[in-house]
């Protein structure tokens, strides 16, 4: 009887804000894990999503947008995840948008050009592309001009060509036994996934009216019988942001609260109890140890 080669090995997802990483690893997963918005840079960590198939252990790494300009030192340690991310991976998808090549872009790519393991090209949101024509030419200049071994187009939304993406990523696998247990779909704690929940709905309800100085941290997550209880603490930098985070009469935390509440029933498969405050802490984005003591880590 043969005995069944098994690959494993990391694959990081890197490339400017709002390209669609989130939206790649959720739909390759088949479930979703990572925080998708509009706003750019709604991921602010490194969060590794699992897919172990009959042969195939795929460890994703979901990473923060690479951006330019780090005046504060929340925007640092992003950056700083995405530089360590792809120096510790066996292979790397870069994601870019359709016929886009900005300088955000061009700033991904100089990152990877001195990179030693291979990088896949993946060009998301094709479906949203009315010539399709100009796709071959675009990919074969992006091809002579970038340090990629491949270059594939794909929509992460609707599922397209993301089957052809995991082949191609399988192939550059290192043989290996399994890392993580069949059956496990990420190395963050059901605290971690909670916080980006509630993150997730703030940032989707209230656009540019809140700025990125907004956190969550949970205080409490129980289960007592078949009911979990989550306390999650919203942190704002200035009076006028708390204001608006409540709204007129408590209306949209509590609307934040009820959708986050209704995604936490369905990931962890449990009936949800959850309160959440909201408190002022000033400066919190800019000071290197606030940010530790909130679980911005480097891991």
């Amino acid at each position: 009887m043969t005995e069944l080669i098994t690959r494993c090995g990391y694959i990081a997802i890197v490339g400017r804000p709002n390209v669609g990483k989130s939206t790649l690893l959720n739909h390759v997963l088949g479930q979703k894990l990572s925080i998708t918005s509009r706003k750019p840079q709604t991921t602010r960590h490194k969060l590794i999503g699992i897919k172990t198939t009959e042969n195939t252990q795929y460890i994703f790494v979901d990473t923060p947008g690479l951006h330019q300009g780090q005046k504060k030192a929340i925007n640092r340690y992003m950056n700083r995840i995405v530089t360590t991310a792809i120096q510790d991976v066996d292979v790397v998808v870069f994601l870019v948008e359709n016929l886009q090549w900005l300088p955000e872009d061009e700033i991904v790519a100089k990152r990877l050009a001195d990179n030693q393991c291979p990088v896949i090209l993946a060009i998301n949101k094709v479906d949203k592309m009315e010539d399709k024509e100009v796709l071959l030419p675009h990919m074969q200049q992006l091809l002579e001009n970038t340090n990629v071994q491949e270059i594939i187009p794909i929509s992460a939304l609707h599922n397209q060509n993301l089957d052809r993406l995991l082949e191609i990523i399988r192939q550059q696998l290192p043989e290996n036994d399994y890392f993580y247990p069949e059956d496990q779909i990420t190395n963050r704690s059901s605290r971690f996934l909670s916080a980006e929940i509630i993150r997730e709905k703030i940032t989707r309800q209230l656009g540019d009216e809140l700025p990125y100085q907004m956190t969550v941290e949970i205080e409490e997550f129980s289960q007592d019988k078949n009911i979990i209880h989550i306390h999650g603490l919203i942190l704002v930098e200035k009076n006028g942001q708390k204001r608006i985070l409540i709204g007129d009469k408590g209306e949209r935390i509590k609307k934040i609260g009820q959708q986050a509440r209704e995604d936490m029933e369905i990931l962890f498969d449990s009936k949800v109890m959850l309160k959440t405050w909201v408190k002022v802490k000033s400066g919190w984005s800019d000071d290197e140890r606030a940010l530790r003591s909130l679980g911005y880590d480097d891991i």
